[in-house]
């Protein structure tokens, strides 16, 4: 099985719930990216196991998105570098394998990790 690495922020319910859903099947590393954060480098890769649009990647409901003057429309390097220096803008819970990565939109979503 591969080892999946869980982007977590424990104060969040949804990267709780799919950290314990991880902790129960097996090898996982956890990074609480907001006391390590990724560097835009680590972000982009991320992004391109992750697929779709850099926007989802973004929690624009925070007070950082609109303080760093960001809109949904923002280009992907603007979105890469806020994230990169304000790491509250990456939505959570991420998961991924040297192959692939989820958001755990819902918690369940990071058990396609699983599948592979």
């Amino acid at each position: 099985m591969a080892v999946i690495t869980l982007w977590h922020n424990p104060r969040c319910s949804k990267s709780r719930a799919a950290l314990a859903l991880l902790e129960a099947r097996g090898a996982l590393t956890l990074r609480r990216y907001l006391e390590d954060a990724p560097s835009e480098a680590e972000l982009r890769g991320t992004h391109a196991l992750l697929g779709g649009p850099v926007i989802a990647m973004v929690r624009s409901g925070e007070a950082a998105f609109k303080a760093a003057g960001l809109t949904s429309d923002a280009s992907d390097d603007a979105l890469f570098a806020a994230m990169a220096a304000h790491p509250i803008l990456i939505e959570r819970p991420l998961a991924m394998t040297d192959t692939r990565a989820v958001l755990g939109r819902p918690p369940e979503a990071v058990l396609r990790l699983l599948d592979m």
